[in-house]
C-alpha cells in the first residue's frame, strides 16, 4: 500500500511551521544576513551592485557573470584554490542561454527544508551546517569506510560543465556545476564484482532543516539510487559546485549528484552515505509514489507524469516554454543504456 503523502500547497508553504520570510530587521543585521543566505562577505561589503558586476570567463568560453552574492561563507569542497575549475569544452555551452544565477539561487526543489514544491528555499537554510562534512563509504566495496568531503574533490580535477537541468515540476535551467566524473568516485570507492546499483542517502538534521521537522508521513533521510552503468556513464557528475565557486546550501552543498539525462529528483543533494548493492535499492519517491516516480525516471516527453503533461517545460531565467526533448536532450549520449 502507498502510503498516503503530505503535500502544501503554495499558499501554505510559509505557514507557522516554517521560518519566515526575511523581515526588513533581519535584512538590516548583516551577521544575521549572512547566516540565512550562507553568503560570503563581498556583496556586503561592495553594495548589491556587486551581484552583477562584470563577467568572468576562460578564452574562447561561453561568459557568465561573476557574481559574490552567492558565494557560500563556508570553504568549497576540496578548498578555495579548485575554483573556478576550467570549463570542459565538450559541454561548455547548452543550446540555449545560461540561466542568471539569481534565478537558479531562488528557485529549488529541497523537501528538507520547503516541503510542497519548488521555491525559494535560500530562505529557510540558515541553521544548516554543510562544513565539516563526511560521506560513508559502505556496502559491497573493497573497504567500508567514511572520507571527508575535501577528500572526495580531489579524487579527481575539477572541472565545469554547462547542463541542462530538467525538474519533474516542468521548470528548467542551464547552469555551469563544477565537480568531477562519478565514474571516477565510484572506481575510488573500489566496488567489488557484484555491485550493480549505487544508493545515495542524504543527511538527516532535523535541528536544521525544517522541512524535515514538519515531515508527516515523509521517510526521511532522502534517498535515491542509479544502476551502476548510469553512475559510470560519462555524463553523470559528483557536484561541489556551480558558477564558478562552492555550491550554496539550496544547490546540495557540500557535495549533490547531477544526472542531466534524469528528472532531478534523482540527483541525489547533500549525500553522506554511498552505498553499493546488488539488488535495485528503494528510492524515496518511487517508494512512496510508484506510478508517478519510477526508478529510472528518464526525461521522456511522451512519457506524461500521472497528473500532468512533460510535453513542455518552461525557463526559469526567462519565462519562455520549450518544447522536452527526449532525454533532455542528452539522447545521443544515454539512449544506447536502455535500449533493448
Amino acid at each position: 500500500m502507498t502510503p498516503s503523502i503530505h503535500r502544501p500547497s503554495a499558499r501554505g508553504l510559509r505557514g507557522p511551521d516554517l521560518p519566515p520570510v526575511l523581515s526588513e530587521t533581519a535584512w538590516r543585521d548583516r551577521r544575521r544576513v549572512l547566516k540565512l543566505l550562507g553568503l560570503g562577505g563581498g556583496l556586503l561589503a561592495a553594495g548589491p551592485a556587486a551581484a552583477w558586476a562584470g563577467d568572468r570567463c576562460d578564452p574562447g568560453q561561453a561568459t557568465y557573470p561573476a557574481s559574490e552574492r552567492w558565494v557560500p561563507a563556508w570553504p568549497p569542497a576540496g578548498g578555495k584554490e579548485l575554483y573556478p575549475a576550467t570549463r570542459n569544452p565538450t559541454w561548455k555551452q547548452a543550446d540555449r542561454a545560461l540561466t542568471p544565477e539569481d534565478a537558479a539561487a531562488q528557485k529549488n526543489n529541497f523537501y528538507e527544508f520547503l516541503p510542497g514544491r519548488a521555491g525559494p528555499v535560500h530562505r529557510y537554510v540558515g541553521d544548516f551546517e554543510p562544513d565539516p562534512w563526511k560521506v560513508e563509504i559502505a556496502g559491497l566495496v573493497e573497504e567500508e569506510r567514511a572520507v571527508d568531503v575535501d577528500e572526495i574533490a580531489r579524487i579527481a580535477p575539477l572541472e565545469e560543465r554547462v547542463y541542462r537541468f530538467r525538474c519533474v515540476e516542468r521548470w528548467s535551467m542551464v547552469v555551469p556545476w563544477t565537480g568531477l566524473p562519478m565514474a571516477a568516485f565510484v572506481k575510488w570507492c573500489r566496488p567489488t564484482s557484484e555491485a550493480r546499483y549505487v544508493k545515495f542517502t542524504s543527511f538527516l538534521r532535523p535541528e536544521q532543516a525544517p522541512g524535515q521537522r514538519r515531515g508527516g508521513s515523509y521517510p526521511w533521510p532522502y534517498y535515491e539510487g542509479l544502476r551502476l552503468d548510469e553512475a559510470t556513464h560519462p555524463l553523470t557528475l559528483l557536484v561541489t559546485g556551480i558558477f564558478g565557486h562552492g555550491l550554496p546550501a539550496q544547490h546540495g552543498a557540500p557535495v549533490r549528484v547531477v544526472v542531466p539525462w534524469k528528472y532531478g529528483y534523482k540527483s541525489a543533494k547533500s549525500f553522506v552515505r554511498v552505498e553499493f548493492t546488488r539488488d535495485e535499492p528503494g528510492t524515496f519517491w518511487s517508494d512512496l509514489q510508484p506510478l508517478e516516480y519510477p526508478f529510472l525516471s528518464n526525461v521522456e516527453p511522451d512519457v506524461p507524469h500521472p497528473r500532468w503533461s512533460q510535453a513542455t517545460e518552461t525557463d526559469i531565467g526567462t519565462g519562455d516554454r520549450f518544447p522536452t526533448r527526449p532525454y533532455n536532450g542528452y539522447a545521443d549520449e544515454v539512449a544506447k543504456l536502455y535500449a533493448g
